[in-house]
């Protein structure tokens, strides 16, 4: 691997610690821009931001009745009949679909931008921290 010139830091540390970086920098973007939103436009979209934000991660709760039962359970495994659930919640893509369309498309109802900014602050915040998808045996890929 290569180093970068006068720091001596490996190439990959410090691409990696950029890339959490920038992340950490959009999550924050996102959270005030749907306080922002929440704020101008009330309740509902403060609701569905709040939901959205949390429901990635409830995906978590599929088959830990299972592993709890089959005595499994490994702390920081995720069962894997819950990896497909929980992997396609937190990729960033989907969530900036709903973005994306909704700024675009015919639609006016707030709660549903609010929502994808919930979402997408959540994956933000999650690879901001070194968490990324999983494997399909149930662990964690860092970022």
């Amino acid at each position: 691997m290569s180093t970068i010139v006068g720091t001596g830091i490996r190439g990959s540390a410090a691409l990696r610690w950029t890339r959490r970086g920038a992340w950490g920098v959009l999550a924050l973007f996102l959270a005030a821009f749907a306080v922002f939103e929440s704020v101008k436009y009330g309740f509902a979209t403060s609701a569905a931001a709040l939901v959205f934000f949390v429901l990635p991660d409830l995906t978590m709760f599929v088959g830990a009745g299972d592993a709890v039962r089959d005595g499994t359970h490994e702390r920081g495994r995720l069962q894997a009949r819950a990896v497909p659930f929980y992997n396609a919640l937190h990729r960033a893509w989907v969530p900036l679909i709903v973005l994306v369309g909704y700024s675009v498309g015919p639609i006016e109802w707030p709660p549903l931008f609010t929502a994808g900014l919930g979402w997408l602050t959540h994956i933000a915040m999650d690879r901001a921290a070194g968490y990324g998808l999983r494997t399909p045996e149930g662990f964690r890929k860092h970022v």
